[in-house]
């Protein structure tokens, strides 16, 4: 905020000493230029502007008395070539719509040497003034505040916030007791969390002024392309890597294959609630998540049509799950027909299953170990420790979803395989410790670590 601040200083500075005669000719050299990023936006979009509507834009420029944007040409000439090419550009939303607000509103700032206040990064309640229904989506998503107190607990909650968590469907809030802050956050530190953690889950992270979470994570800032937030590269921003690998798993899918093969030619413009087959011949994430498409509505609840929480340790139903995998279900009969939807349904179900099987297995060996008192309460003390949380955070998690978005590297070597490992490693540290102690150690079925074997030991166990 300081920097931002600082730079508005010396803006406001500058553009106090110019007169209304200089004031005129350079909103008219900053029309033409602007014009050459419209024209290049435009025609990147799909075809060139006509005569009328370069001319159009120029005079409008030229005559506007838009101080933000005749300042910020000089000293941000990217942030005003990308409203530029954007919706709110053509559709006169101003600069002030976004950031000016009253003293009052949490966050404000004066802007320097001016009477006036802004909200220099703005925010959802801002956004919610035009696009009231989304937000409302959004806020009970959870990509919204479950998302933030996956890395910083509710304990710091609003009265207000713990009641919107609470009314969240999908949440997992308990009102009994106040989730608490991830134990890796708190190991890592401030210092390092806000480029790692809170870069992804700041999503949700409620804001000064009372809104909750962050539009520009998804629609980025200036230009809001409805082209750039259905390209999944978006999504890869946060969804990548070892916990949740979403991107990488898509790229090998077929529905991946096709988008990187085919994807310069589909309808990125299409208008909202009107895709078909002929715009997106083959899905990307928006278009199972998102885009209304085939006989779902368009949606800012990123879990609307999802059945199974796939990021949990064991994964288990949703609230809505049958009305959510029936809208899901909905987008994949644009291309496939009902029989190949049930069979691959009754299949990812099953291995599903099967994962939260080699989970219940580490989760009972890890049992016995508390019994007898093998393991610390402290979080992440030793490497045992990793092992059991990597074998279902990040193992379980890609095993998982390697299924249900189909690519076969990320379900078998990426996941199931290490799955397997990792209880393979688990159960050799585990009897370390117990014959350590002088006790016996633990003694697995025939064929571990295979999954007749973890189903077998938890069988005994439960007998």
């Amino acid at each position: 905020m300081q920097l931002i601040r600082g730079n508005y200083v010396w803006i406001f500075r500058t553009r106090a000493v110019v007169t209304d005669r200089h004031f005129h000719h350079r909103a008219v050299l900053v029309a033409a230029a602007l014009i050459v990023a419209y024209t290049s936006e435009t025609t990147r979009a799909g075809g060139l502007p006509s005569t009328n509507t370069i001319l159009a834009a120029e005079v409008a420029l030229a005559q506007s008395d838009d101080e933000c944007v005749v300042c910020h040409t000089n000293h941000t000439p990217g942030i005003v070539n990308q409203y530029l090419a954007s919706d709110h550009y053509s559709n006169a939303t101003t600069c002030a719509d976004c950031h000016l607000v009253e003293q009052t509103i949490g966050g404000a700032v004066q802007h320097p040497e001016s009477e006036f206040y802004v909200l220099p990064r703005s925010s959802s309640a801002m956004c919610e003034t035009c696009h009231r229904t989304q937000v409302e989506q959004f806020n009970l998503s959870r990509h919204a505040l479950p998302s933030y107190v996956a890395y910083a607990g509710s304990e710091g909650l609003s009265a207000e916030h713990q009641a919107i968590y609470a009314s969240i469907p999908e949440g997992g809030f308990n009102p009994e007791a106040m989730i608490a802050r991830n134990a890796i956050h708190k190991l890592e530190g401030p210092e390092f969390t806000r480029f790692s953690c809170e870069s992804c889950h700041d999503v949700g992270k409620p804001n000064l002024d009372g809104s909750i979470g962050d539009c520009t994570a998804c629609h980025i800032r200036h230009e809001f392309s409805l082209e750039q937030a259905r390209k999944p590269e978006t999504c890869n921003n946060c969804h990548i890597g070892p916990d949740h690998p979403q991107w990488e798993i898509y790229v090998e899918s077929s529905h991946g294959i096709a988008y990187s093969t085919m994807g310069d030619s589909w309808n990125w413009e299409a208008e909202d609630g009107t895709l078909t087959t002929a715009d997106f011949p083959a899905p990307t994430c928006a278009t199972c998540h998102f885009s209304g498409f085939g006989g779902a509505p368009t949606t800012h609840d990123v879990g609307d049509r999802l059945g199974w929480y796939l990021a949990a340790p064991i994964t288990t139903a949703r609230p809505n799950f049958a009305e959510n995998r029936l809208r899901m279900q909905n987008v994949c009969r644009a291309c496939h027909s009902d029989g190949f939807i049930e069979e691959f349904y009754v299949s990812a179900d099953a291995a599903t299953e099967s994962v939260n099987t080699f989970v219940r297995f580490s989760q009972a060996v890890w049992a016995q170990l508390k019994e007898a008192n093998l393991v610390t309460a402290a979080p992440f003390d030793e490497p045992i420790d990793y092992v059991y949380y990597e074998l279902w955070h990040h193992f379980g998690r890609t095993a998982k979803s390697g299924v249900w978005m189909q690519g076969a590297d990320y379900a078998q070597w990426h996941g199931i395989y290490e799955i397997m490992q990792d209880c393979a490693e688990l159960v050799e540290m585990a009897n370390a410790k117990f014959e350590a102690a002088g006790l016996e150690p633990l003694v697995m079925p025939e064929g571990f670590p295979g999954i007749d074997a973890a189903r077998a030991y938890l069988a005994a166990q439960e007998s």
